[in-house]
């Protein structure tokens, strides 16, 4: 055995960046050594919107760039040895594997070994009072009033490490939780105790830092001038180095853009923490309050401390309901009073839509990011003169007809004024909302099977 086991991520959402896989894998086999390659693609939202993507056609709600994701270097990943992990099956994991093998074939890989976690779909009607006990009083309230679309629950690492020990060249899974994508291949290898609690702690953060792809290697750290990062525009991702003893190198190819140092690493472990003690996983709670940074040079840091605690006794379950329709436009307003112009053409659509709707007004380019979805926002000085503004005004609604009259509202503000309007875009879409509730972990059943066995059906 090696004392060293790599895991690069080579997605860092959906919708990604595409060709990051091949510089990865290339990397992986020059260093030889046992190794991992995994993709990190599935968002509350995404998944959502997967679900609603299979009720249309049930051979869908997968990645959908799947195929470009996986086509460059699956051949080098089998005949490497290097499995690949995945939670792009989103919705229809059973679909992404059928696809996976479909690919396989044309690549002359007619016998891969695919993996299918299975378990955290839960909206089917038996668990229908599981998902009710499991949120609070007014949220018991609206999931009551509401269509359900969608109800998963987040799973562990387990059965994605009994896959790869079963000989699993390729493990899908739809929600498990990020950091799992690495905790299970870390555990496979190691084979360690599932109550190692300060080495599943370790595996955690290493899957925490990969998670966001590029953000730990100097994407989301970039601000020119101020930190800056070489090369961004071919920013490499991240390749984890894992002990035995739970200590984490952080890395990425070289000859790669973008950057790896102490103050990279220290934004992404503190990334989406709100407890830097009390880090719930499905697996463990991880702590990394006295967690030592070594900045090693040529972007290396190693992260060493981690600490872990009991896992938590219950599971993170993300409902979604029918949010009704989203309608959003926007106007461009430039020139002298462009502010003024921007500010009447809002009040205009206020006067004609707001005893009907809740409006959302954002002045992009004066205060939109500020702003509540009630409008309300930080106040703007009125001897400023902004000289490019773009009005966006959304609503919310159940009604689509009456959503989309904002986007009816905001065209007509072309010839009804003020002056010099220009640039309309609309959008009318389904929406959305997210209940979250916790349901005790032994009402769970999670498990995973090889594609190609009888249940496939």
């Amino acid at each position: 055995m090696s004392d060293i086991y790599r895991v690069a991520c080579a997605a860092g959402f959906s919708g990604d960046r595409l060709g990051v896989a091949e510089p990865l894998v290339k990397e992986l086999l020059r260093l030889a050594g046992p190794s991992c390659l995994i993709f990190e693609s599935l968002a509350e939202r995404t998944l959502a919107l997967a679900q609603l993507e299979r009720r249309q056609n049930h051979q869908l709600g997968y990645e959908p760039l799947l195929g470009e994701m996986l086509e460059p270097i699956l051949v080098d990943c089998v005949r490497g040895g290097i499995p690949i992990v995945g939670n792009f099956g989103a919705a229809n994991p059973l679909a992404a594997a059928q696809f996976i093998a479909q690919l396989a074939k044309t690549k002359g890989i007619p016998d891969l070994k695919i993996a299918i976690v299975q378990g955290d779909d839960i909206s089917a009607p038996e668990f229908s009072s599981r998902l009710e006990a499991s949120l609070s009083d007014a949220d018991r309230k609206i999931l009551s009033n509401s269509q359900l679309v969608s109800a998963n629950v987040y799973l562990g690492a387990k059965e994605i490490a009994d896959a790869l020990n079963a000989g699993a060249q390729i493990v899908v899974t739809g929600r498990v939780a990020d950091p799992a994508l690495t905790v299970g291949p870390l555990m496979s290898y190691f084979k360690n105790n599932w109550n190692d609690w300060d080495f599943l702690g370790s595996a955690t953060m290493a899957g925490h830092l990969l998670e966001c792809g590029a953000q730990v290697t100097g994407g989301y750290f970039a601000d020119p001038g101020y930190k800056d990062v070489p090369d961004l525009s071919h920013v490499g991702f991240p390749i984890i180095e894992f002990d035995q003893a739970g200590n984490i190198c952080i890395t990425k190819p070289i000859h790669s853009g973008g950057v790896v140092n102490r103050m990279t690493v220290t934004e992404q472990l503190l990334y989406e923490l709100h407890d830097p003690a009390q880090y719930l996983t499905p697996d463990v709670t991880a702590d990394i309050t006295e967690v030592i940074l070594e900045d090693q040079g040529n972007n290396r840091v190693q992260v060493m401390g981690v600490k872990g605690h009991p896992k938590p006794s219950t599971l993170k379950a993300n409902i979604c309901i029918d949010g009704g329709w989203l309608a959003e436009a926007e106007i461009s307003y430039a020139g002298h009073h462009a502010y003024e112009r921007a500010q009447l053409a809002a009040q205009i659509i206020r006067d004609r839509l707001g005893n009907l709707l809740d409006l959302r007004v954002d002045l992009i380019g004066s205060s939109s990011v500020f702003a509540s979805d009630s409008g309300s926002g930080p106040e703007i000085k009125a001897n400023k003169d902004y000289e490019d503004i773009r009005l966006r005004i959304a609503t919310a609604h159940q009604d689509r007809a009456l959503a989309n009259r904002v986007c009816r509202e905001v065209t007509a503000l072309y010839t009804c004024g003020p002056a010099g309007g220009g640039g309309v875009r609309t959008n009318l879409k389904p929406r959305l909302n997210t209940l979250v509730g916790f349901i005790p972990r032994d009402q769970i059943q999670p498990s995973y099977r090889f594609y190609g066995e009888q249940c496939d059906s």
